[in-house]
């Protein structure tokens, strides 16, 4: 059996290794992976002379994304101009390596084919009209020519920051603003039971399944019902809430783009320590989420609590 065994073995590592064929070398140095990167390291300092150095006279570049399947390409000339629109319209404009990536050259054994090189970039800048900032990974490939100068590019990205640009340039409206409205009243209801200390009414407001967030948190992290209600009765133990005064008015946004239903109001909270009748204002920023039964899902609150932990 053992035998059999080890026959099988030797029958599977062969069969696999006859399926395999090398078709090239892959080099992570290359003259080749030179000329690219000092192209796109002067692509975005907006050295356009420079960039038509490394440029084939019949170069093209194209969008790896697109679905257009007769597109042309953009030449030279367009590319060298873009050169020129990046730095008059961008600014902080970088382009580094991803973090833990690096270029490939690949030579493959067709002359044909010849040498292709592909990266793995982060783009990052801010667009100078609309404020729109850029922070997204490209991946790129570019086939060379056998003097090393870039014949052919295919960028592959989001065009999602881009598309945001192209609308930041008209006005458009998101919905409706209210000043008086029914989960206005929620929330001010909410807030004046936990002025007067009343746990079980603020928070019967807010869905079992709620979620509570502060600036005293981690990114990521979150307070149940339950733990929000037991920070606060624990709270009461050693402060009393004298007041909690609204800062100019709340609004009731109901936005059109993902159907949100949101309360955003201003406050500042007064409070006593009992041990020694220390007075603490605490200015509060507050969101609040509601779903379509007028419930509150979501607590956003923009303050910490630092102040009380103070001598």
């Amino acid at each position: 059996m053992k035998k059999h065994v080890i026959i099988a073995m030797m029958l599977f590592t062969c069969i696999m290794f006859s399926q395999t064929k090398k078709n090239g070398t892959v080099y992570n140095e290359h003259p080749a992976i030179n000329a690219v990167e000092s192209m796109t390291q002067a692509f975005y300092a907006g050295d356009a002379d420079k960039v038509a150095s490394y440029l084939a006279d019949d170069f093209k570049s194209y969008q790896g994304t697109s679905l257009n399947k007769d597109d042309k390409g953009r030449d030279k000339e367009w590319t060298l101009g873009a050169v020129k629109w990046i730095k008059e319209n961008w600014s902080y404009v970088s382009y580094t390596r991803t973090s833990g990536a690096y270029p490939d050259a690949i030579e493959y054994k067709s002359d044909d084919d010849g040498v292709w090189v592909q990266t793995w970039d982060q783009l990052k800048g801010m667009d100078n009209a609309t404020g729109v900032m850029l922070d997204m990974p490209q991946h790129r490939l570019y086939k060379m020519t056998s003097d090393n100068k870039i014949q052919t590019m295919i960028i592959y990205d989001n065009d999602l920051p881009w598309a945001e640009r192209r609308r930041s340039f008209a006005s458009r409206t998101n919905g409706t603003i209210y000043n008086n409205h029914e989960y206005i009243n929620t929330v001010r209801k909410m807030m004046g039971a936990l002025a007067n200390g009343d746990a079980d009414k603020a928070f019967s407001y807010f869905t079992d399944d709620a979620t509570f967030t502060n600036l005293d948190m981690a990114d990521g992290e979150s307070n149940t019902v339950a733990e929000e209600k037991e920070g606060f009765l624990g709270m009461l133990q050693n402060w009393t809430i004298d007041a909690i005064d609204v800062r100019g008015y709340p609004d009731y946004l109901e936005y059109e783009l993902g159907n949100s239903k949101v309360v955003q109001s201003w406050w500042t909270a007064r409070m006593t320590r009992k041990s020694d009748g220390k007075k603490v204002k605490l200015p509060l920023m507050m969101i609040h989420d509601f779903n379509d039964d007028g419930k509150i899902t979501e607590e956003s609150g923009y303050y910490t609590m630092q102040p009380l932990a103070a001598k």
